[in-house]
């Protein structure tokens, strides 16, 4: 075997550990130390997902390049604040934006894409003419109420404008069941406070007579975190302090106010939360599976710990060896991890199962692990260095994450080779486990098994060709699911809440934007877009001028002037708590005089309110201070929005705030356009036709529906790529090494039909290939090729009745650790992860078959023959 380690040199090198155990031991501590010290020093890890794909390619140059003309929209947390009220979510947000704009240490930049000064001010000229009418009339006729509440703006002032509704009940310029909303709305916030529970109280929804929509109870923060990237979480620390800064202004749920947090910060946080809520029982359920099942294919306590040993410092090795190779860890190169384990386990077992089995042969322990490096030892080589090119094949594609994954992987079948021949066998000289042959090394009771598919060959192979031809066909229909969204739990709060928030279409986030030249440019094309049947709306700079601005300022100056002297009035001074309760008799009375004797829900209505304001004035005066608390802070969020809006004017580009104005205007002057998709904007059908349709008008549109698209085309075009360079480079190997074409063809025929079933099974399960569970398929094939490697070097050597060996214990327990090891990745909580466990049961489960029927029938024939 030309440029591959030869079986002989191989049981040299076990024989020369097997001679100075202790000298190797030692070697192998220093040699993991220095690794372990190396990794301490030099640990570094990205969780910037951005990072994972090549910016060599034209849509990730877009993306950056759209990134740098709008720094402000990275590293986001959306804080979503939900009120009992619309004026206890106003009030908050405010509140919480003022609070956290003066915490530079915590938060680099705060905005409100729905409120603030600017929308308190005009946000009633984006309404049509017919809305901005009824809203001003509505304005109009409550006037009778607003003049007593804006000169005293208190729980007197409250009474006083009741009773003067009232007087003009009495007088007959009103009917009580006009009133009638008042009196229960008003009733329900008061008989709460004297029942001291939490009251909240509406005045927007009293005047307009609707009930608030969710749109309008709630509001949204858009915020820059400081970013700690050195953290696993780099955003929690600035999210714990948001909900902190939230709980201190007493925006809580006790108090009508619920805050949570979402956008690209807090969902890759919380997607490492979901990752290691049950990481314990997941790792748990590994370890005892791996130790389980060594201890079944061994029997020896002695030889398990040998494994476990050569398997934790090859482990901490590698890590060490790959932080040399690439500086720094990322989110996928993480996973050489269980690669390493997986398939360096495969190495322990193979060789430990023989070593075994020429101890039954020779007592003499030295004797039979050079036996066994003889034996086994040109099969792990080749074994080895397939799968080591298998993984350097990534190395060319765009898909980095997956490449630097490959790099560690692959050098780290170099450090399970070296250690399965060196270090196991010292350790095994060391441990010296018992050779009195209780278990056999082999399956015995398969011979009529075998018998039976030898002389069934033809009928096999046939059946196992039927089976590959219907797999195929099935392959256009295996499906990969673009939308990295899906892999992540949607029990933790980001994700809910984004759902929450993508459930309104004005809201979603799966938005594409151009960038153009000019103002006119913007507004040409906005209409372009706004014609497509896949684009619901869109938004430029421009849009935020009012259109029909003279009817509307018209209709809101005539509501100014009539409400202006009103709403400017000067406050009287707060009421004593003599006061309050002299006003609450007052008002009492005036309500049981207007329900008098007569029937019906009014009066009923009326005389609720009396008795709530009767045990409000014989109660505490802490039952009147919470009733004050219900009332008057929406009351004093109400009149300030009045008076703003009341004192609008005309929005030019010139009036437009320059925050607004940076989201859609670059400093060199190019203007944004965007267009937010018609359909389910989660539906990944939707996603595609509506990035295709605006890339066919402006191929240089950015936006997280194009970025999904084209990283799941770079993910699947790059293991498309390596597929190829693998399999073409390890059939290369194959063939300097063997040297004969049928024997190549024997070696990947299994690997393509459980590769196959794999897929097929993937089809018929309705399990899709993602962005998680795609990682598994490098493990898969590098079993795979292993496995069959070691079948078909020892078919060459002779050996005979192959499903009866030695070899077939190995590979079977080597199935069943990393299947049983691995499919414990199936109890993550984190969907992602789970889907992973899955996919790498399915595919060992068909290895497994593979091994047991198609592969002996394949090689039934004697070499000599072939």
């Amino acid at each position: 075997m030309q440029g591959m380690p030869s079986a002989s040199r191989i049981g040299h090198v076990v024989a020369v550990s097997a001679r100075h155990p202790w000298a190797v031991l030692l070697l192998s501590i220093l040699l993991a130390a220095l690794a372990l010290v190396y990794a301490a020093r030099h640990f570094a890890m990205t969780t910037d997902t951005a990072e994972l794909i090549s910016t060599d390619q034209a849509w990730r140059q877009r993306e950056l390049a759209y990134a740098a003309a709008f720094p402000q929209q990275s590293d986001r947390v959306v804080a979503v604040l939900d009120g009992a009220t619309p004026e206890l979510a106003e009030a908050g947000a405010a509140r919480l934006a003022a609070a956290l704009a003066q915490q530079p240490a915590h938060i680099r930049t705060v905005r409100r894409p729905d409120g603030g000064p600017f929308f308190d001010r005009y946000g009633l000229l984006f309404l049509p003419v017919e809305a901005v009418q009824a809203t001003t009339e509505q304005l109009i006729r409550a006037q009778p109420f607003l003049g007593p509440l804006a000169a005293d703006p208190s729980l007197r002032g409250v009474l006083t404008a009741l009773s003067t509704v009232l007087a003009g009940v009495e007088t007959g310029q009103a009917t009580l069941g006009q009133v009638e909303p008042a009196l229960r709305a008003l009733a329900t916030p008061i008989e709460a406070a004297v029942s001291g529970r939490p009251a909240f109280f509406s005045w927007r929804a009293l005047f307009t007579g609707t009930a608030p929509t969710a749109q309008e109870t709630r509001r949204l923060l858009i915020l820059q975190p400081v970013m700690n990237y050195r953290d696993l979480q780099p955003g929690a620390a600035a999210s714990a302090f948001i909900r902190q800064t939230a709980r201190d202004l007493g925006l809580t749920p006790e108090r009508g106010v619920t805050i949570r947090l979402t956008g690209p910060v807090p969902l890759a946080d919380e997607e490492f939360a979901s990752l290691q809520e049950n990481a314990g029982l997941v790792s748990g359920a590994m370890t005892l599976a791996l130790i389980g099942i060594l201890w079944l294919a061994v029997r020896s306590a002695r030889i398990v710990t040998a494994v476990l040993v050569a398997t934790f410092l090859g482990l901490i090795v590698t890590a060490g060896a790959g932080l040399l190779a690439t500086g720094r860890f990322n989110l996928i190169s993480v996973a050489f991890i269980p690669l390493f384990v997986g398939l360096g386990i495969d190495f322990s077992i193979q060789f430990s199962v023989r070593a075994l089995a020429e101890r039954q042969m020779n007592p003499d322990l030295r004797a039979a692990l050079a036996a066994a490096g003889r034996g086994i030892g040109g099969g792990l080589a080749l074994a080895a260095a397939s799968i080591a090119v298998g993984f350097f094949a990534f190395l060319p594609t765009t898909y980095l994450g997956v490449a630097e994954l490959g790099l560690i992987a692959g050098i780290g079948m170099g450090i399970a080779l070296v250690l399965s021949v060196t270090l196991l066998p010292a350790l095994l000289v060391l441990m010296r486990p018992a050779a009195d042959g209780r278990a056999e090394m082999g399956y015995p009771a398969l011979a009529p098994m075998e018998a039976w598919l030898t002389r069934r060959r033809r009928g096999v192979l046939a059946g196992a060709a039927v089976v590959a031809l219907a797999s195929a066909a099935l392959l256009p229909w295996v499906r990969f699911d673009f939308n990295p969204l899906h892999l992540r739990s949607p029990q933790v709060e980001s994700m809910s809440t984004l759902a929450d928030l993508t459930a309104d279409p004005e809201r979603t986030a799966n938005t594409i934007s151009v960038l153009v030249p000019s103002i006119p440019d913007a507004e040409a094309l906005a209409r372009r877009l706004q014609a497509l049947p896949e684009v619901a709306r869109t938004i430029t700079l421009t849009s935020f001028i009012p259109a029909q601005q003279p009817e509307k300022l018209a209709l809101i100056e005539d509501a100014a002037m009539l409400l202006g002297p009103t709403l400017e009035a000067q406050p009287s001074d707060p009421p004593s708590d003599a006061d309050l309760r002299r006003a609450l008799a007052t008002t009492r009375d005036a309500l049981r005089r207007a329900a008098g004797a007569a029937q019906g829900a009014p009066a009923a209505a009326a005389r609720r309110l009396a008795e709530a304001l009767d045990r409000l004035g014989t109660a505490a005066p802490a039952a009147r201070a919470a009733a004050t608390e219900a009332l008057l802070p929406p009351l004093q969020t109400l009149l300030g929005q009045m008076r703003a809006l009341l004192g609008a004017g005309p929005v030019t580009l010139e009036t437009l705030p320059a925050e607004l104005v940076a989201d859609w205007r670059t400093a060199d002057g190019r203007i944004r356009v965007e267009a937010a998709p018609r359909g389910d904007p989660n539906d990944n059908t939707v996603l595609h036709r509506f990035s295709a349709a605006l890339q066919a008008i402006a191929p240089e549109a950015t936006g997280p529906p194009i970025s999904i698209q084209a990283a799941g085309g770079s993910i699947v075009t790059a293991f498309r790529q390596a597929a190829l360079l693998s399999a073409g480079a390890i059939i290369l190997l194959l063939a300097l090494v063997l040297r004969r074409a049928r024997d190549v063809l024997l070696t990947m025929l299994p690997v393509v039909l459980s590769g196959l079933l794999t897929f097929a099974s993937c089809v018929l399960l309705d399990l899709p290939l993602n962005f998680a569970n795609i990682i598994a398929l490098p493990l898969l094939f590098g079993i795979g090729v292993a496995f069959n490697i070691y079948f078909v070097m020892a078919w060459r050597a002779g050996e005979h009745d192959l499903l009866q060996s030695s070899l077939t214990r190995a590979v079977v327990f080597s199935a069943l650790t990393t299947a049983t090891a691995f499919g414990a990745l199936w109890l993550s909580s984190h969907p992602g992860t789970a889907s992973m466990g899955r996919l790498l049961m399915l595919s060992l489960g068909w290895e497994l078959l593979v091994t047991l029927v198609f592969r002996p029938a394949l090689l039934a024939r004697p070499a000599d023959a072939a």
